[in-house]
């Protein structure tokens, strides 16, 4: 299992976390998702994932179906950083 931690900004912090994708997209693949807010900014959130297959993970966040996923989340692509468990 890796951790894989996650933050980015997004349109509406409120659709995003009511928003059932993350789980729709990671679910079937055993990643288990926690996710956060930014107290400080309206935009920024995180998300901490155990990602049991990273090889997986890395084909689906490539995939349309991810892309179609953040533009319903209100993600902006442009502001995702990810950081890997060393």
């Amino acid at each position: 299992m890796t951790t894989v931690l996650i933050f980015h900004e997004v349109d509406d912090v409120e659709h995003w976390l009511n928003s059932p994708r993350r789980e729709e997209m990671f679910g079937p693949l055993g990643i288990s998702i926690q996710a956060f807010i930014d107290p400080t900014d309206d935009h920024r959130v995180g998300l901490i994932a155990d990602v049991p297959d990273m090889d997986v993970f890395q084909r689906v966040m490539a995939s349309g179906a991810a892309a179609e996923a953040m533009q319903f989340d209100g993600v902006r692509p442009e502001t995702v950083v990810m950081m890997v468990e060393g």
